[in-house]
């Protein structure tokens, strides 16, 4: 039973100090804060497209 446990403490020490898992997550949170960044520039642009055309709209709707 005791070489069970001993087992059992070799495989989660060996599960938690390897650096696969470590690298995947920094990887995937780069990809995250990207995502979030292009989701950001998208919504400015479009916001600033938006104020031109209402600007157009203004300047031609008070032509007669």
């Amino acid at each position: 039973m005791l070489s069970i446990i001993q087992a059992g403490v070799t495989y989660l020490r060996a599960r938690f100090t390897r650096e696969d898992g470590a690298v995947a997550t920094e990887y995937g949170l780069l990809l995250v804060l990207i995502a979030l960044a292009i989701v950001v520039a998208a919504t400015a642009l479009g916001l600033a497209i938006s104020g031109v055309f209402s600007d157009a709209e203004t300047t031609l709707g008070a032509v007669p």
